[in-house]
This record gives C-alpha cells, sequence and structure tokens, in this order.
C-alpha cells in the first residue's frame, strides 16, 4: 500500500482541521497563540476557523492547515477481530452445546465512574446501533451492576455469581482514570482466583487502546463503536474454546 496524506480540497492537499482549547480568555492574541500552537505541531499555514469562549480564561479553537506529514498505512498495528462474529441464535447453540449451562457475565462500571452509556449498550435488551444487548440471549445469565462500583465489590459479585466473564465500561478518563481502575481490577483478580478459575476479563471505552490488553492484565479491549454483538461473540468463541480445551 502507498504512502498517502491527508485530504481536504483536492487530493493529496494535507489539509487537516484540529480542536482544542487553551486557558486563555478570547482575544486577538488569544487567536495568535492558537495559531502558533498549531504551527508548532507541523500545521502550516494555520488558520483559526472557529474560536468561542468556554468559561471565564478559555478559548475553544478549530483550526485548519496544511500538514506534509505523510502516513505508512502497511506500518499501522491494530487488534484484527481474530473470533466470528454470530447472531444471538449461534452464541446460544455454541453455549448450549459448549458448556450446557447458561454463561454467566457480570458487567459494571469501576471507581468513581457514573456513566453507565456504554455498558448498558451491550448488556441491556435494547442494546445498540440496531443489535440486541447481552440480556436478549437466551443462554446468558446477565448481572449490571450499574455505576460507580469499587473493585473489591465487583470481584465479591464475581464469586457470588461464579462469572464466566466480567465487563467493564470506563468513559472517565481524567488523569488516566481508566488505566489505573482497570490495572488495580484485574490485578484484585488475579489475587482472588487461581489462573485457570479467573473469569474473562473484558473492559470498554472510547479513550482505550485496543493493544493495551496484555498490560492492562485484560483478556480484550473494546474501544468505540463496540456491539453488543461483537462482546458477546467474543465471549462465547472465548469460553466455549477454553471449555473445549
Amino acid at each position: 500500500m502507498s504512502l498517502i496524506r491527508p485530504y481536504g480540497d483536492t487530493t493529496g492537499d494535507g489539509m487537516v482541521q484540529l480542536s482544542f482549547t487553551l486557558p486563555i480568555a478570547h482575544s486577538k492574541v488569544a487567536e495568535g497563540a492558537a495559531v502558533q500552537l498549531a504551527n508548532k505541531m507541523g500545521m502550516d499555514p494555520a488558520l483559526v476557523v472557529h474560536a468561542k469562549p468556554m468559561g471565564e480564561g478559555f478559548t475553544f479553537f478549530v483550526v485548519y492547515g496544511r500538514v506534509n506529514h505523510l502516513v505508512d498505512p502497511s506500518t499501522v498495528e491494530v487488534v484484527e477481530r481474530d473470533y466470528p462474529l454470530l447472531t444471538p441464535k449461534e452464541a446460544n447453540a455454541a453455549i448450549k452445546r459448549s458448556m450446557r449451562r447458561r454463561l454467566v457475565v457480570v458487567g459494571g462500571c469501576i471507581g468513581t465512574d457514573a456513566h453507565t452509556v456504554g455498558i448498558d449498550a451491550i448488556l441491556n435488551i435494547k442494546g445498540f446501533a440496531g443489535e440486541k444487548g447481552l440480556e436478549y440471549y437466551r443462554e446468558l445469565k446477565v448481572v449490571n451492576l450499574g455505576a460507580q462500583v469499587s473493585v473489591p465489590q465487583l470481584v465479591e459479585a464475581a464469586r457470588e455469581e461464579k462469572a464466566d466473564a466480567v465487563l467493564v465500561s470506563q468513559v472517565v478518563t481524567q488523569r488516566d482514570a481508566h488505566l489505573l481502575n482497570t490495572r488495580e481490577m484485574s490485578a484484585a483478580f488475579r489475587e482472588a482466583y487461581p489462573a485457570a478459575k479467573r473469569p474473562l476479563l473484558v473492559v470498554g471505552g472510547p479513550r482505550f487502546d485496543e493493544t493495551m490488553a496484555g498490560e492492562l492484565g485484560v483478556d480484550r479491549v473494546f474501544t468505540r463503536g463496540t456491539t453488543p454483538g461483537e462482546v458477546a461473540s467474543f465471549i462465547v468463541h472465548r469460553l466455549t474454546n477454553r471449555t473445549a480445551s
């Protein structure tokens, strides 16, 4: 695959749009500071196309300009899906055939995170993106703990429910809270369970990097746009294969 550059008005013109906030009141000086920042980031020329005060002493900017950087798609590292996508009917049949019991999934938002929209989109029967959530699957028992669940509470619930998989959603990312919480969670499960008995650990959220699963001590990381079917298919694939082996 050949090298590529950004496309704005014409092919290969290198034009990009960038948005950011600076801790400075809106003024011509502030707009000049925004252009200076864009220049230092390699955008030249750079033009402020939008500037709006964001409370006292802050301004939000949108800057449009040209960059000279090239991108080589052949060097990009991503996590490709390594399991088949299953319909609810296929997932139910696989669980029934391999496990001969309902598969138990415990989920929630850990730490101070009160944003349940992500975990609800995956677990609740209404689902997301036209797909039913995990509660719709006949052979899944879903326990949604909701928001602001402490790590000890999550481990205790997993033990009580004899969870096969634990799903954690993290939306709050200030000061890398999502990474710290995930590492704390995975360490707690490693301490509480023998390796062979530990439930499958899955985390998701808009600011996660899919390549960090090993570093975070979890089995899978899902990012923005993930659908219930993708999560269900991964859990069923991994756990039914584990049972078969």
